[in-house]
């Protein structure tokens, strides 16, 4: 794909939250037509099944507290590459301006003289709500939504006052190992111990589950279900309503 003695292109791409129906088509041209993934661990095996059969794949899985590449590390390959003359099609789960270090990736690109090109895909969060039926906003009941990440370094030092409560809907990612700490430190701000829940396990796959409990009951709900990456935990009133139980059911009873 690259022109000889030219520095190769880094493509930045949202593989979305798991269905390749769910790709943009630019996306799904990418990966369709690419010599090069560098993928992250999230991104379905099915969106990797689209790839050509020739087409090099490095993984750079990344798993709490144990990363295949530092980030450091995967921004040079991405840099190494396309000097050497390469197109990158680098594959991210969700989208990669949400929580992906997308933009970390683009930085060291620009800053290598390397051209780059951001491919928005799904986010989790859209996937969930598009999954689950649960409306992440909602006239009746929602009017802000927040993402937060739940496993970022000084967790009990952010301030996430007025993120969740009446009227507000707050997602957080790669929170299951940290549910406990999440759970106190919200109702510590405030926010009630029966404020309805939903734990969104591997959202838009055939694997998908959704699990649903008060606040103050999220830490034991993830343990006793044993709640696995990916999962998004979304708190608020929206997660409640009758028409997110009856898409699930339709779901359910269209499989």
């Amino acid at each position: 794909m690259a022109i000889s003695g030219k520095s190769g292109t880094v493509y930045l791409v949202g593989a979305g939250p798991g269905d390749p129906d769910l790709l943009t088509l630019r996306a799904a041209r990418l990966v369709m037509g690419a010599s090069l993934i560098v993928h992250d661990g999230l991104v379905d095996p099915a969106v990797l099944a689209m790839a050509r059969p020739a087409a090099r794949m490095i993984s750079v899985a990344k798993q709490r507290a144990r990363h295949t590449l530092p980030q450091d590390e995967i921004c040079a390959l991405l840099v190494r590459e396309a000097l050497a003359g390469n197109d990158v099609v680098r594959l991210k789960g969700g989208d990669p301006f949400i929580f992906g270090r997308g933009g970390e990736e683009a930085e060291a690109c620009r800053a290598a003289g390397v051209p780059v090109e951001i491919v928005p895909g799904v986010s989790a969060a859209n996937g969930a709500a598009a999954a689950t039926g649960i409306p992440l906003t909602h006239r009746d009941a929602a009017s802000i939504v927040s993402f937060v990440a739940g496993q970022c370094k000084g967790l009990t030092e952010q301030n996430w006052a007025g993120l969740a409560g009446k009227g507000r809907t707050l997602v957080i990612y790669m929170g299951v190992k940290t549910a406990p700490q999440i759970a106190e430190k919200l109702m510590a701000d405030g926010l009630s111990p029966d404020m309805p829940v939903a734990v969104v396990e591997n959202a838009a796959r055939a694997a998908m589950r959704v699990l649903r409990g008060p606040l103050a009951g999220l830490p034991d709900l993830v343990a006793r279900e044993r709640v696995k990456s990916p999962a998004l935990i979304i708190i608020g009133e929206v997660t409640a309503r009758e028409d997110a139980a009856l898409a699930i059911l339709a779901r359910e009873t269209v499989e």
